[in-house]
């Protein structure tokens, strides 16, 4: 009878006994619904059973893994019941994230109107109150090709053309499979929280926030975010890309260059077009450009700055780290660390300053901050306003009012700017932008601050913190938004992630979301970063830029 420890008491239970008949003894105990278990080091879903000795410790859907777990069977859920619903057949895709809302659209033969997403509703409830089991098997590639080709799942044929392992896990509910990217729950009852509703062309499947795991809010539309994610959507469609199996058929078949040019072709009429609304805005002297960590911002200013250019204006870059207060007068966090993501860091009465005396043609000597001795320095760098000078300020704080409190409304142009990828796994598994940026930063920062992966994944969590609080809120009241992402940027990004990701050990808490990561990068076939033009977005991350960045 194995030995099981759990908050350092031990109990005895019979071989056999699932992780879900523990957890359901100890739920009591905790606020958010038990998700999976960490046992002996290692996560492992509930439907999992004890075998051996060990320590045990629980997960929430409070927690990182638990919330995506509680996603991820949500979504799963839902494919099922447009699967049981749906008058003719139905490709569902998940393409992506609106705050807590999935974004869902559908290749169909038929409308998708009110009463389709009351019938969805009816049967995902169906399901939910069923509680039907969600069972996982390893099959053999080939099998679990074959077992996709019945169900007409053709992007996951696509995809497992290229997976390296000889098997792979399926999930099953109620005699439907599928193949997803992670953890699931035990069965269907566990998905007590949700909202469905029309949105668009399709419909949006809302979730709990894993900081509120018990409460559904009705969703932030947040229609400018949502414009530029199906912008990027049809973008990747021009060229047959829906997903990562696509990508990787093109790159096989020697089309990455052409891929490359054509996306940064699409991206730099963008950015042009952005100029073009700056210039025909006669009374703006100040383009604000904010965006959360590893956004691209200092690549995307420079290339605005050469379009601002062609349309006769003089644009001076400034960057607000240049604004930080004194290292000792930065604010801390409650672990005493420096929190440079709080307004409180910048010297914001210096810079509404030093902007006000700008825009009344004043000579004005700029700031550098200096961060080595953490202090910031008057250097000689001074400026006087022409006519024709517009000034390009570039930092997370943009949009925010309190930033730029005393510059008059129309002198200001705000460009809200992300890394939105909308390429997916396959049309189940999509993948979050935040992926994307965390492995543009761990690049990044490795190759320019000599920073490892696990200090950035360590660090990533405050800094998404800092983004809910900081930034997201202000990104619909940007005049433009900008996304930086590129359909193909990960095949680029994954030979510098790869052996930095690896370098992360076995039981250091850095551990199993560098091996989420590394598993997640083996769906890409790789390309050579020499494809990339110099100005590239995509450089700012892995080398080469001609801009300083």
């Amino acid at each position: 009878m194995p030995e099981i420890t759990i908050n350092g008491i031990v109990k005895n239970y019979d071989k056999g006994t699932s992780f879900e008949t523990i957890a359901a003894e100890y739920q009591k105990d905790y606020k958010a619904q038990i998700a999976a278990v960490m046992f002996n080091g290692k996560i492992r879903e509930l439907m999992k059973t004890v075998n051996k000795d060990g320590e045990l410790e629980f997960i929430t859907i409070s927690d990182g893994i638990g919330h995506k777990t509680y996603a991820r069977t949500a979504q799963m859920i839902l494919v099922k019941a447009v699967h049981d619903i749906a008058p003719s057949p139905t490709k569902t895709k998940i393409e992506f994230a609106v705050g807590e809302g999935y974004y869902c659209s559908f290749q169909c033969d038929y409308e998708i109107d009110d009463a389709f997403v009351k019938r969805l509703n009816e049967r995902f409830a169906e399901i939910v109150e069923s509680a039907i089991s969600i069972t996982k098997k390893t099959y053999p590639i080939d099998d679990a090709i074959e077992r996709f080709k019945m169900q007409g799942m053709d992007d996951k044929v696509n995809l497992l053309k290229y997976r390296r392992s000889s098997q792979i896990n399926v999930y099953n509910i109620e005699g439907f499979y599928d193949y997803f990217y992670g953890y699931m729950l035990p069965n269907t009852s566990y998905v007590k929280y949700y909202l469905i509703e029309k949105h668009r062309d399709g419909i949006m499947l809302t979730l709990p926030s894993e900081y509120e795991p018990n409460i559904v809010k009705s969703p932030d539309p947040r229609m400018k975010l949502t414009d530029q994610q199906i912008l990027s959507t049809k973008w990747g469609q021009l060229f047959g890309i829906d997903n990562v199996g696509d990508l990787n058929n093109a790159i096989c078949a020697g089309k990455a260059n052409d891929l490359i040019l054509v996306q940064e072709a699409l991206q730099e009429r963008r950015i042009g077009e952005i100029a073009k609304r700056i210039k025909e805005s006669t009374h703006v002297k100040f383009v604000m450009i904010a965006g959360p960590s590893s956004s691209g911002k200092t690549t995307f200013a420079n290339r605005l700055s050469i379009q601002l250019r062609t349309y006769g204006l003089v644009p001076h870059l400034i960057s607000l780290d240049n604004y930080f207060v004194d290292r000792e007068k930065t604010p801390l966090n409650a672990d005493g660390s420096y929190n440079f993501e709080c307004l409180e860091a910048l010297d914001v009465e210096q810079f509404n300053k030093d902007m006000t005396e700008l825009l009344n043609g004043k000579t004005v000597e700029l700031p550098t901050f200096n961060f080595v001795s953490g202090k910031r320095e008057m250097n000689g760098n001074f400026m006087t306003p022409k006519s024709n000078d517009v000034f390009v300020i570039e930092g997370i704080h943009g949009l925010n009012e309190k930033m730029s409190y005393t510059l008059p409304e129309d002198s200001k142009f705000k460009i809200y700017i992300s890394a939105l990828t909308t390429l997916n796994i396959d049309n189940h598994n999509r993948i979050p932008t935040t992926d994307g940026r965390l492995l543009r930063r761990i690049v990044r920062d490795s190759r320019t601050r000599g920073t490892s992966a696990k200090r950035t994944i360590a660090m990533w969590g405050s800094v998404r913190a800092g983004e809910e609080k900081n930034i997201f809120p202000f990104q619909e009241y940007a005049d433009e938004m900008f996304n930086s992402a590129q359909i193909y940027e990960l095949a680029v990004l994954k030979q510098y992630a790869e052996p930095l990701l690896f370098e992360i050990q076995k039981g250091e808490p850095e551990y199993y979301e560098a091996k989420r990561l590394l598993k997640f990068l083996d769906y890409f076939v790789s390309v050579d970063k020499e494809f990339l033009p110099k100005n590239s977005i995509c450089r700012e991350f892995v080398g080469g830029s001609c801009f300083d960045v």
